[in-house]
């Protein structure tokens, strides 16, 4: 289970207590079961709710189905895109492919924070050489975050089941022809995927680059800055990648 659901578990357990705390304590509400009818009939609703709370929250937080494939674009925040990546852990024909991309989250954002503490450093945040850093660096952000909830799409649509039985050794009864045209759906499936990581490693190397030429040198004016070969790079690969648009 994520992080961000056990934090939400574990507040929702906190409230739950904290209430029946509040109403059953002498020294607060002090409500008593079977002191007085009304009293009583509070009480057992209280903890008849409180019991179904809990149990609500907890199906909620750790059972609950996964989103449908026409989720992905209620997706508001990289919070929520890198707990939907999350789910898919548990697929084991995934786990491998969804690992690697959460290590290329981790290490985008950790890139992005370093270039633009570098930028703050070197420029001033109201000039044209920062904003045009800022936008080429901003630009890559949206491009990888688009790049993640394509292949999300796409492990939403992955049958674990039906790629199992595609790849067993001892398959179902049917047309040789028919059975390679299934593998060769999921094999698309993975292809992509592996593809779609291949492209943010690419775009992680050009924030390398770019972060490495930015630390050579101490003043820059706007023209340096436009023919960086990392600027360069790095804005002919957003530009050219078929998933991002503007």
């Amino acid at each position: 289970m994520p992080d961000g659901k056990y934090v939400k578990l574990t507040a929702l357990t906190l409230g739950v207590a904290v209430l029946n705390i509040a109403l059953f304590s002498p020294g607060m509400i002090g409500i008593r079961i079977g002191q007085h009818p009304l009293s009583s009939a509070v009480g057992v609703t209280v903890l008849c709710g409180s019991v179904l709370a809990l149990a609500y929250g907890s199906y909620t937080l750790l059972f609950a189905p996964r989103a449908a494939a026409g989720a992905v674009k209620q997706i508001r925040t990289q919070e929520e895109l890198v707990e939907a990546w999350s789910r898919y852990k548990r697929v084991r024909a995934l786990s491998g492919y969804v690992d690697t991309g959460l290590g290329q989250w981790e290490r985008f954002r950790k890139k992005k924070d370093a270039l633009l503490d570098a930028l703050k450093q070197r420029f001033d945040l109201a000039g044209l050489s920062y904003r045009k850093f800022a936008a080429v660096i901003l630009e890559a952000e949206k491009l990888f975050e688009l790049n993640f909830k394509s292949m999300l799409g796409r492990l939403q649509t992955f049958d674990e089941k039906e790629f199992e039985s595609v790849t067993a050794k001892r398959g179902p009864a049917l047309p040789q022809g028919l059975l390679q045209e299934r593998a060769n759906v999921y094999n698309e499936y993975l292809s992509f995927t592996e593809s779609s990581l291949a492209a943010n490693e690419e775009l992680l190397l050009k924030l390398d680059k770019l972060l490495l030429e930015l630390s050579r040198l101490d003043s820059l004016e706007l023209s340096d800055i436009e023919n960086m070969p990392g600027m360069r790079e790095l804005d002919t690969l957003i530009r050219q990648t078929p998933h991002y648009r503007k």
